[in-house]
């Protein structure tokens, strides 16, 4: 079951602990005490650390994770909340795509689902309420870069087949009188070392 473990009992506090982590100089692992020092010091707080592990900011030792050093970068900080959300709550975003705009009672009938009834209502409850303040602070709008990647790949399939036509045009041999029109069966690959083989051993047999 990819549900997290951990949650929040009260969520008023998330977003001055993420600023507080932002504004602070990363520990070498963050414990209850480095907690204090940034003037978090209730019960409720301290279950941030688990919610931290569970988003792969932290490492099961508590030390930070590349995940936590780039979410110091406060330009890509919603980006890198919406990946760890995507993580932490892997299975509900298999369920749906768009978890992120769930209302509070699918939530709760997903987690119900999800964790086959073996979760209280009361903890149901508060994985709901920190799943959504967690989404409050993550932007999911640039979770997919593989679109660009792909329009790159067809792009680079056309230039290809530009590069390939004049060279078949050329492939019509003329001797004498007699004229070959030579054919190619190309193979089924994106390797361009494969392509220049076999286009170099045209030129320098047939040119």
């Amino acid at each position: 079951m990819a549900l997290p473990k951990s949650y929040l009992t009260s969520v008023k506090n998330l977003p001055a602990i993420l600023a507080a982590i932002q504004q602070a100089q990363a520990p070498d692992r963050f414990t209850q005490a480095f907690l204090e020092s940034l003037e978090f010091k209730s019960s409720s707080d301290r279950l941030i650390i688990g919610v931290l592990k569970s988003l792969g900011f932290l490492d099961d030792s508590g030390t930070p994770t590349e995940r936590y050093y780039r979410f110091l970068d406060q330009t890509q900080a919603p980006q890198v909340i919406a990946e760890g959300v995507r993580d932490a709550y892997g299975d509900l975003f298999k369920v749906n795509k768009s978890a992120q705009t769930l209302s509070r009672n699918d939530l709760i009938n997903k987690f119900k689902t999800l964790s086959q009834g073996q979760l209280s209502d009361s903890v149901l409850d508060k994985l709901a309420t920190t799943f959504q303040a967690l989404v409050k602070e993550a932007d999911f709008s640039k979770a997919s870069e593989s679109l660009p990647e792909a329009t790159e790949e067809q792009e680079t399939s056309s230039a290809e087949r530009e590069q390939i036509n004049p060279l078949l045009e050329r492939s019509r041999v003329s001797l004498g009188g007699m004229h070959y029109n030579i054919q190619l069966i190309l193979p089924d690959t994106r390797d361009p070392k494969v392509f220049d083989a076999l286009f170099r051993s045209l030129r320098e047999h047939l040119f």
